[in-house]
């Protein structure tokens, strides 16, 4: 769930979102703890990680979130082994071995490395000792859903459990229970279950949105959980598979304003975004929540969400409504227009919260 940045930093922008603003990617987003402990695993030091991991304790939801932005920094080096030879023991060591090894198996996956189904043996041992060391830890079953997905023919028996209800397929359902045993409403556990259906023998996107259309059924707006945002994604991921079939509305925008999408982005937008503090809040979210809003032509609440994000734009779903969405430039541009057009409408364009 990597998100592509942009580069350089935001500026003013003029009276009507116009001016000489640049979106930028800040993975940390507005977490300034994680931010300096990436900035410390990127030149190799591992003691910033390991205090940050001990100070986030039990809090899961933030313990997933910080582990998978500090493990997409540790898989390009060795700081992860190192930390593990100088503590074997450690829980949240072992963990983060678990993190990186799933990293550099999605990363093969993904560029068609045709020893990614080794390495998720490899990875998968490594997950099983980080379960075995913290049975509480929710972690390590995201992981697990996390490998799921280069089993996209589902050969393994855990990757095709019967589902918990009529309307879904077959698939890592096991596994989703226990993140669930350990973290209701953890929120990586359940894209990993989102991304494993969209590409999934058994399944695919409008399975994928059927499965966000159930975690929908039973998670409560007054949770103010980020699950209520998941819909968005499965709404983009279906246009991108009909646009990629020549079956979409050129401007994106004709399903955005049609229920159930609508009830969808009305109760993210109220049970989750104006339940929460902005810095608590996922970049990426924010940017598919901003979306939705601006393509449903709500554009003053999309305003809101806009000075949300501040500069933390993120490559989705931007691309997949842009002009070329095999261009990263044409996502940036997307993202622009619409703020421009949000804050404009809005009667200003103030960065920031």
């Amino acid at each position: 769930m990597s998100a592509l940045r942009w580069g350089g930093r935001g500026g003013k922008d003029g009276a009507e979102g116009r001016g000489d603003f640049t979106p930028s990617f800040d993975p940390a987003g507005a977490d300034g703890e994680l931010r300096i402990a990436l900035e410390e695993v990127r030149i190799g030091r591992w003691v910033p990680m390991r205090n940050l991991l001990a100070r986030t304790g039990d809090q899961w939801g933030l313990r997933t979130s910080r582990s998978q932005v500090l493990a997409a920094a540790a898989a390009r080096s060795h700081v992860v082994k190192e930390w593990l030879a100088e503590e074997p023991a450690s829980a949240d060591a072992l963990m983060m071995r678990s993190r990186v090894g799933t990293e550099r198996v999605l990363r093969a996956h993904r560029s068609g490395h045709e020893d990614a189904a080794e390495l998720a043996e490899q990875a998968r041992a490594a997950v099983w000792d980080a379960a075995r060391a913290a049975p509480a830890d929710p972690v390590p079953w995201v992981c697990l859903l996390a490998l799921a997905q280069v089993d996209s023919a589902q050969l393994l028996n855990e990757h095709r459990m019967p589902a918990p209800e009529d309307m879904l397929p077959p698939g890592p359902w096991r596994l989703l229970k226990e993140v669930q045993r350990r973290d209701a409403l953890n929120r990586e556990g359940h894209h990993r279950m989102l991304q494993f259906l969209l590409r999934a023998r058994l399944a695919g996107p409008a399975q994928a949105l059927n499965f966000a259309h159930w975690v929908s059924t039973w998670v409560e707006m007054e949770s103010a959980s980020p699950l209520l945002v998941l819909p968005m994604y499965a709404y983009a991921q279906h246009y991108r598979d009909k646009r990629e079939r020549g079956r979409y509305d050129p401007i994106g925008r004709a399903q955005w304003t049609r229920e159930p999408l609508t009830t969808d982005v009305e109760r993210a937008l109220r049970g989750w975004f104006e339940r929460s503090r902005p810095a608590d809040c996922s970049p990426l979210d924010l940017n598919h929540l901003a979306h939705a809003l601006w393509a449903g032509r709500r554009y003053d609440e999309a305003a809101r969400v806009f000075r949300a994000i501040g500069t933390h734009a993120t490559a989705q779903p931007w691309q997949v409504v842009a002009a070329d969405p095999n261009d990263p430039g044409s996502g940036m541009e997307e993202f622009i227009k619409a703020r421009r057009q949000c804050l404009s409408v809005a009667g200003g364009s103030r960065d920031g919260p």
